[in-house]
């Protein structure tokens, strides 16, 4: 048996960033979300975020690629919003995420960053967020 567990901060936005994510909308995705990656066995340690985007803090096993985890996590969820009818429009994601790996040190700190997300949005935008992200993390020149 292998074991392996790599920690990743992933962010995904609304196509054409739709701030649709009302509070209470997102309560009840985040909690479908948490339940379909228990289901598909995705741990998600933790997930929050704002108005037109979510982060999750999760653990890939030795069989899942980043890929394949954020399309199940992304693509299942805006199909049971729509089949739900949890907003007024047809949810639908951006094409692109941004996916790091985590240190095992730096866990509550992510965890508190993601936590924190409404209280972080009154300050920056989530496009400037996205930038400082690219710029951050040396994705700049890339794509």
């Amino acid at each position: 048996m292998s074991y392996v567990k790599i920690w990743i901060h992933a962010v995904w936005g609304t196509k054409k960033h739709e701030r649709v994510l009302i509070k209470e909308t997102r309560i009840q995705l985040f909690k479908h979300i948490l339940e379909n990656a228990r289901k598909k066995e995705v741990y998600v340690d933790f997930i929050n975020g704002d108005m037109e985007h979510v982060h999750c803090l999760l653990a890939l096993s030795a069989d899942m690629s980043i890929s394949k985890t954020i399309q199940l996590l992304k693509g299942e969820a805006a199909y049971w919003a729509n089949k739900n009818n949890l907003i007024n429009t047809k949810l639908a994601w951006a094409d692109e995420y941004f996916a790091v790996s985590v240190s095992e040190s730096m866990i509550e700190k992510v965890r508190d960053y993601i936590r924190n997300q409404e209280d972080h949005h009154i300050r920056i935008s989530f496009k400037n967020e996205c930038e400082e992200f690219l710029k951050r993390y040396g994705f700049q020149g890339q794509g």
